[in-house]
């Protein structure tokens, strides 16, 4: 994954994107969230199918990795 996600602040705001290109790593899961297949999404973005597992894994490492604090509530309702 490292070899194929890059993060640099001068291309998409430092997004991740798939290096060698300009293709947001969440422009990928979204279009295969949307239904695309792989082939699709390949041909739509010109990447290769170890993009877009390279894409699936920086996300999962992501959400693995994030930690979560619950938010006090703001208000309380009357009981």
């Amino acid at each position: 994954m490292e070899n194929r996600i890059v993060i640099d602040p001068r291309i998409r705001h430092g997004k991740p994107i798939i290096k060698g290109t300009r293709v947001p790593v969440h422009i990928v899961l979204g279009a295969l969230a949307g239904g695309m297949t792989y082939e699709e999404v390949m041909q739509e973005y010109d990447i290769t199918r170890e993009d877009i597992l390279a894409a699936i894994e920086y996300a999962t490492v992501a959400i693995d990795t994030e930690e979560v604090l619950p938010l006090e509530v703001a208000y309380a309702v009357p009981g």
